[in-house]
C-alpha cells in the first residue's frame, strides 16, 4: 500500500405474464418503499461508486438507489485513483504498477480505453476536456485528452504527487506534492504550476469547497487538515484530525470529511475537537455524494465500503467490495 487516498451485473427478475403494467408496479413499489424506509433519499439517476481495489485490479460498482453491487470491472495492475467527467459517464481509473490510467464507461461497465501515462500514476481529476493524472514515480503530471484518450501534456510538479483535484469553475487543478510538503497549483488554460504553497508534512487527499474559494489538504505525516484560501493561494487554518489522514471529501453543503487510515475513523470537521465517525479498519478514500445524502469510504485493511448517513453521521451501511480498496468517486 502506498500514501494513498482512487463485469458481472446482478440479473433483475423477470415480470411475470398477465401481471400489471411496469409503471403501475414501480409506483406501488416507491409509495411502498417510502412508507417502510422514511429515511430513504432521493437520486438523481443513475448515481453510483467507484471503487478502485487496488489488490484485486478491478473497480467495484456500487449503485446508490439500489444499495447492492451492481458491477465488477476488471482494469490493469494495481488500480488506485478514481475520477469521473462531468455528466458521469466516464470513469478513470489510475493503474499505480501498469502506468496506466483505464476509461470506463458508467453506462455499459466496459473499459473503452487504456492510457499510458507516467510512472506510479496515483491520482486523477477531470477539467473541462482533460483528465490530470499524477504520476507519483516521475514528478508529473499526464494531461489526457477524453475526447482522444490520448496524453497531450506533462507537467512537472513537486516531489511525489499523490492526489489532484480539480476547482468547481475547472481552472485550476490543485495536486498534493507528498515527498515536497506542498501544493502545486496548475492552470488548466496554460498548463502551467502558477503557485506552489507549503502545507503539512506528507499531503496526500486533497478536496475543493462547492464555492470555489477553499482547498483542503489531508496532512498524513501530520495528523491534520489544512484549509487554503483559493485565491491566494494562501494557508488559513490547521486543524487536528485523527492518526495518518488519507483521504479528504466535501459535501456539496461544506461538510468536510476526513478519513484516518491510522485510527480507523472518519473525522467531520466543523468543530473543535472534530466529531470522530468509527468506521473499519485503515479507511483511506471519501468521497460524497451530490445531494449531500451520504458519504463512502474504503476501508483497505477490511476489504469494504462504509456508506455514512450525513444527517446523523453514523454508519448505516458497510458494503463487501473487492481486496484493498482505496480511491473513488461518485457519479452525478
Amino acid at each position: 500500500m502506498s500514501f494513498g487516498n482512487g463485469a458481472a451485473t446482478i440479473p433483475r427478475a423477470r415480470r411475470p405474464a398477465g401481471k400489471p403494467r411496469a409503471g403501475r408496479v414501480l409506483a406501488v413499489l416507491l409509495l411502498a418503499f417510502a412508507s417502510v424506509c422514511p429515511e430513504a433519499h432521493a437520486y438523481p439517476s443513475r448515481v453510483q461508486v467507484f471503487v478502485a481495489n487496488s489488490g484485486s485490479d478491478n473497480v467495484t460498482v456500487y449503485d446508490t438507489r439500489m444499495r447492492e453491487v451492481v458491477a465488477t470491472v476488471r482494469v490493469g495492475h494495481s488500480p488506485v485513483g478514481v475520477g469521473t467527467a462531468p455528466g458521469g459517464d466516464r470513469v478513470y481509473v489510475t493503474n499505480e504498477l501498469s502506468d496506466t490510467v483505464s476509461v470506463i464507461d458508467a453506462r455499459t461497465y466496459s473499459t473503452v480505453a487504456t492510457v499510458p501515462v507516467g510512472l506510479h500514476p496515483f491520482g486523477v481529476a477531470v477539467a473541462g476536456s482533460h483528465a490530470y493524472v499524477t504520476n507519483f514515480g516521475a514528478d508529473t503530471v499526464s494531461v489526457i485528452d477524453t475526447a482522444a484518450n490520448t496524453v497531450v501534456g506533462e507537467i512537472p510538479v513537486g516531489r511525489f504527487p499523490h492526489s489532484p483535484a480539480a476547482s468547481p469553475d475547472g481552472r485550476r487543478v490543485y495536486v498534493t506534492d507528498n515527498g515536497a510538503a506542498t501544493v502545486s497549483v496548475i492552470d488548466v488554460a496554460s498548463n502551467q504550476v502558477v503557485a506552489t504553497l507549503p502545507v503539512g508534512r506528507f499531503p496526500a487527499g486533497v478536496a475543493v469547497s462547492p464555492a470555489g474559494d477553499r482547498v483542503y489538504v489531508a496532512a498524513t505525516g501530520a495528523n491534520s487538515v489544512n484549509a487554503i484560501s483559493a485565491s491566494g493561494p494562501t494557508l488559513m487554518t490547521t486543524q487536528p484530525v485523527g492518526q495518518v489522514p488519507m483521504g479528504v471529501a466535501v459535501t456539496p453543503r461544506g461538510q468536510v470529511y476526513v478519513a484516518n487510515a491510522g485510527s480507523g475513523t472518519v473525522s467531520v470537521l466543523g468543530r473543535s475537537p472534530a466529531l470522530s465517525i468509527p468506521v473499519q479498519n485503515e479507511p483511506e478514500g471519501v468521497a460524497a455524494a451530490p445531494d449531500s445524502s451520504y458519504v463512502f469510504v474504503t476501508n483497505s485493511a477490511s476489504g469494504s465500503m462504509s456508506v455514512i448517513d450525513i444527517a446523523t453521521n453514523a454508519v448505516i451501511a458497510t458494503v463487501p467490495v473487492g481486496s484493498e480498496p482505496e480511491g473513488l468517486a461518485v457519479t452525478s
